[in-house]
């Protein structure tokens, strides 16, 4: 499914990776921010918001990377360059990607920044929203996004532009060794 995903995901503008490791992730994550211009500036910090990714990895060390930060608020949000965010599904059959955005911090993340860096476990892609569905507990999932590709729109001249309501650039990064569950 993930060949699938990710030929829907890059037919609407995305770029898409996977990587074994979350220290395979990172090694790549990490270059790409400082590639694409990362710094303690407004308009160049990385705001990542917290999620099972981080788990064991030391915060202390990747906050000396400047500008990267993981105290996400609405304003350094709207000032950051890129915002990282975990995922809890990708569906197979339109290239998207499903995340519970119940928590601000999330919504902020992934809709503020010019480039949103989604992070997910390979495990969980689903062939389409009916097995979506019936993973997900409206009881506990308040919030559903869903993202397909960078943010687009269309005025009524039917001129597209890339990047209004929200970021020109999405960039999702498949990890396996984040387990989810396979399907």
């Amino acid at each position: 499914m993930y060949e699938q995903f990710r030929a829907k995901a890059v037919g609407v503008g995305a770029e898409v990776y996977r990587f074994e490791t979350k220290r395979e992730a990172l090694d790549f994550v990490l270059p790409f921010l400082e590639k694409e211009g990362l710094a303690d500036a407004p308009g160049s910090y990385a705001v990542w918001a917290d999620s099972p990714f981080l788990d064991g990895l030391d915060l202390k060390a990747l906050q000396q990377l400047p500008g990267l930060r993981f105290d996400v608020s609405r304003q350094l949000s709207s000032q950051a360059k890129f915002g990282i965010s975990q995922m809890e599904w990708a569906v197979a059959d339109t290239g998207s990607l499903v995340q519970d955005q119940s928590a601000a911090e999330q919504r902020l993340v992934s809709s503020l920044t010019e480039i949103h860096i989604a992070l997910i476990a390979t495990g969980n892609i689903v062939a389409g929203k009916a097995p979506l569905f019936a993973r997900i507990n409206p009881k506990t999932s308040r919030y559903i996004a869903f993202i397909t590709g960078p943010s687009r729109t269309a005025d009524i001249e039917r001129v597209l532009t890339i990047g209004v309501h929200g970021p020109q650039r999405l960039i999702i990064v498949f990890v396996d060794e984040l387990g989810g569950e396979r399907l």
